[in-house]
């Protein structure tokens, strides 16, 4: 047996799947005899991990969801604790998924308390619910931080970090050729502009959005007649997206992944495609930033959310963005202002205005220049965090 390192690493969604792929092909390149074990999806799958359990049993999202599933859940939590004690591995690391990976990491510490310990993906104290990071700071000694302001935080309760950059700046961009073919075959003539449409993956999201969006559309479709509207959806949502936008104007064309083999290359290129983008609040700003995309971001949350939201929120912002570049570059529309009379106009002017899309863009550029683009791959800056703590540094 080599003297590589054993790591145990527990993914619990598709974005932590993608993330403990990278980490593991880092890990693989630093630390060639590295050896891994755990739970994650077909990604880390495909870079040698034999799963415990199919991680699609965790990716379970909202309270409703949750509930029926909770006894198994917490059946998997106490099997996933019990592996780790008896492999008694380098490290435990856990990524994202903090309602399951944590749980898992309280409980193997209590039975293997010298177990080290390290967490991807910090909790955003930053933003709201400060009190996460002492709470993570019991079970956990380090942290592997996606944005470059969050090892403060963490270190302040007891906790190591590294920041290790954002996978955003890892993701491969189509070419000026790609982009023109996908604009020619969607029928895009000469003059007219492409708007993605982003209304949410979730269905409270979709449901709370998709007329808001709806309505603004409508709006513009008033006054001009040069838009091609592309609306990219997820599998679970498509049915519902696909109904909402019969209604809409300018016809739009969904990108359906569950009669579409290509969607998710068809989804690339149309975020690399669009002239201006309406998106529903979330990290798909960062996507859109990184395809170099204007985007207008609006949001809105039930109204008890809203009250605990205004509540615990610390931010004035809520686009990463805007939070990098201490800038307003991208306009928001959040709570009560998220209303389609005062979003159309901010759209429109995306659209129309050359000089006010390249301001957006060049803070886009400085936001991803932050995240780490064009330095080290987050995946490989990972490992070397991972292989410093675990006293196998390779640098």
């Amino acid at each position: 047996m080599g003297s590589g390192p054993h790591l145990f690493l527990v993914a619990g969604e598709p974005s932590g799947d993608a993330l403990g792929a990278s980490l593991m092909q880092g890990l693989k390149q630093l630390a060639p005899e590295a050896r891994f074990s755990g739970v994650g999806g077909p990604l880390m799958e495909a870079e040698g991990l034999t799963p415990l359990f199919p991680m699609a049993e965790l990716s379970v999202m909202g309270l409703a969801e949750v509930l029926p599933r909770l006894p198994a859940l917490l059946r998997r939590v106490r099997e996933t604790a019990a592996e780790v004690v008896l492999q008694a591995p380098d490290a435990l690391i856990t990524i994202d998924s903090p309602d399951f990976c944590l749980r898992v990491a309280a409980r193997a510490r209590v039975q293997a308390p010298a177990l080290k310990t390290i967490h991807y993906v910090a909790p955003t104290v930053w933003a709201w619910r400060p009190e996460r990071a002492a709470k993570m700071a019991r079970h956990i000694d380090h942290v592997l931080a996606l944005f470059p302001f969050e090892p403060p935080y963490m270190q302040a309760e007891g906790m190591s970090c590294d920041f290790v950059g954002h996978p955003v700046v890892s993701t491969p961009q189509p070419d000026a050729g790609e982009v023109a073919g996908f604009r020619r075959e969607i029928g895009l003539r000469e003059g007219e502009r492409m708007l993605l449409v982003l209304p949410g993956s979730r269905a409270g999201e979709v449901a709370r959005m998709g007329p808001v969006f709806g309505e603004v559309l409508g709006r513009l479709a008033a006054g001009r007649d040069d838009l091609r509207v592309v609306v990219p959806t997820t599998a679970n949502m498509a049915e519902t997206v696909g109904a909402l936008v019969e209604r809409w104007p300018f016809s739009p064309e969904v990108i359906d992944p569950r009669n579409d083999a290509g969607a998710a290359t068809r989804k690339r290129l149309a975020f690399a495609a669009a002239d201006a983008a309406l998106a529903a609040s979330g990290t798909v700003s960062l996507e859109l930033a990184a395809a170099q995309t204007a985007m207008v971001i609006a949001y809105r949350f039930n109204w008890l959310t809203t009250r605990i939201v205004k509540k615990k929120v610390k931010l004035d912002s809520a686009t990463l963005v805007n939070i990098l570049t201490e800038s307003r570059a991208v306009p928001e529309f959040l709570f009560e202002e998220c209303r389609a009379d005062l979003i159309a106009p901010s759209l429109a002017a995306i659209l129309d205005d050359p000089a006010q899309r390249e301001t957006q863009l060049a803070a886009s550029r400085r936001a991803l220049a932050m995240l780490g683009e064009g330095g080290e791959a987050p995946g490989l800056r990972a490992a070397r965090s991972v292989l410093r703590v675990v006293g196998h540094c390779r640098d």
